[in-house]
């Protein structure tokens, strides 16, 4: 629980939502429909763009994105963890009614934001050559892979701030803002990827390069509408005359926000890095293996979508109530998360157990051997996304204190220590079953760990800020 010294009672007005009061589960379901409303359009936006390129150009461009896409993904990771800090500072400033830190947070994060995506679209473009070459990047997509990554990082500080737009948006309370222009920029970019992949009218035919340029053009066009939206409405985050001096970086903050976001930025890369390690297991099993498991990967994207949107939620919810000192309604968000989550997720789960033949249908080719593995890979593995969901309430939870490396290191056990092991010994004696049930066991190991966590660790007395960055913070 941070121990600055709370502002005079400021509710805040504009752009946000006290989340410190209210009913605890009808708050937390409605504040995570749109966190999970956002998750959707993300993804389906890049199946549809997938689909412009593949349908368009052909095998080689889409590969030479899907190469490209994977290193946005890296990219993101890099600095994810700095914009959930970012949030959950946001949040606790809310609850303390503390508006004035609210505003460093916001100044000190959008110029760090600009400052590393500036610095790494600049080295990126490049070293863009260097970077397929270190992917192993195929060789006849290799050219349409450099003409697309080079306009992607040209895109990054667009990409970068309006990530972190919404991010603080939503440490606020507001969840509804970001979801409504996630969905203009994802019409904006699927709109213009055919107009100027072909070249329609006026518009020149720019092959792969207009694909990654209506990335550029969606991201900008929907920063500016947002600012212009975030002003006009007089948001209570947005600086305006003498708080624009935040803008001017707060070191004593920065080192809190990069100290406890990078634990957060490292749980992305240990769970890529396992999925690498057990994609090439899964390899081992031939062709036939290796299409079923991407085909119920592509579906378990979705299954993941409302753990990830209600963790997300009640990491902001908690840490406006521990700003508030209010641990009974922290204690009640775990809970109604909790719940949220087996509901949400089971139910999707049972859905799927119905239709999975069919949905798989849509990846596999009619009559595919793959399918039925796929089938089987599905009902082994898709209720584990109910443990895992727990999982991800209660990291959200714990963290929203600034307890963040508790999270890396049961993730780091439940994966690298337990599942890989797990699968590697019993294969010989199991086959590839020994991989779909070591994906169960990390999500259990997982979840328990978390749970033990949360009932008898520490991370109550967690602090999110250095005292140095306390001291500058009291109002």
């Amino acid at each position: 629980m941070p121990d600055v010294a709370p502002a005079e009672a400021v509710e805040p007005r504009r752009g946000g939502a006290d989340l410190t009061k209210g009913p605890i589960g009808r708050t937390l379901l409605m504040f995570s429909l749109p966190i999970l409303g956002t998750n959707v359009v993300q993804a389906m936006s890049g199946s549809i763009n997938a689909i412009w390129i593949g349908q368009l150009l052909g095998e080689s461009a889409l590969t030479a994105a899907a190469n490209a896409n994977l290193v946005l993904f890296i990219l993101m990771a890099v600095v994810i963890g700095v914009g959930v800090a970012a949030t959950i500072l946001v949040g606790q400033s809310i609850g303390m009614r503390n508006p004035d830190l609210a505003h460093r947070v916001v100044g000190t994060g959008a110029t760090f934001f600009l400052g590393i995506a500036v610095v790494l679209a600049l080295g990126g473009y490049a070293l863009t050559p260097t970077i397929l070459d270190w992917m192993g990047t195929p060789l006849d997509a290799r050219p349409l892979a450099e003409e697309y990554l080079r306009i992607v990082f040209a895109a990054l500080p667009f990409i970068y701030f309006l990530t972190f737009l919404g991010m603080v948006l939503r440490g606020a309370g507001d969840s509804r803002t970001p979801f409504l222009f996630m969905i203009l920029s994802a019409v904006l970019d699927a709109g213009l990827n055919p107009l100027l992949i072909l070249g329609v009218g006026p518009l020149p035919a720019m092959g792969i390069a207009g694909s990654a340029t209506a990335l550029l053009i969606s991201q900008g066009l929907t920063i500016a509408a947002l600012l212009i939206w975030v002003y006009a409405r007089k948001y209570d985050l947005r600086l305006t005359g003498p708080n624009l001096a935040y803008l001017r970086p707060d070191w004593s903050l920065l080192k809190s926000l990069i100290g406890k976001g990078t634990p957060m930025g490292l749980q992305m890369l240990v769970i890529s890095g396992s999925a690498v390690v057990l994609l090439s297991l899964v390899n081992s099993f031939g062709t036939a293996t290796s299409a079923a498991y991407g085909a119920t990967a592509q579906l378990w994207a979705y299954l993941q979508m409302p753990a990830m949107a209600v963790g997300a939620a009640c990491s902001t919810m908690a840490a406006q109530n521990v700003g508030a000192r209010l641990w009974d309604r922290v204690d009640g968000t775990a809970r109604a998360g909790i719940w949220l989550n087996v509901g949400m997720t089971g139910a999707l789960v049972a859905g799927l157990y119905l239709v999975d033949r069919a949905a798989l249908g849509l990846f596999l080719p009619a009559g595919s051997a793959s399918i039925d593995i796929a089938v089987h890979i599905n009902r082994v593995v898709s209720w584990g996304f109910i443990p895992f969901g727990v999982m991800m309430v209660l990291f959200g939870v714990v963290r929203s204190t600034g307890a963040v490396m508790p999270p890396l290191i049961i993730l780091f056990i439940a994966l690298a220590v337990v599942r890989l092991p797990f699968a590697e010994l019993l294969m010989g004696r199991w086959g590839a079953d020994a991989i779909w049930w070591s994906l169960i066991l990390g999500f259990v190991v997982s979840m328990l760990l978390t749970l033990g966590y949360y009932r008898y660790g520490g991370w109550r007395n967690a602090r999110m800020m250095e005292p140095d960055a306390k001291a500058a913070a009291r109002p």
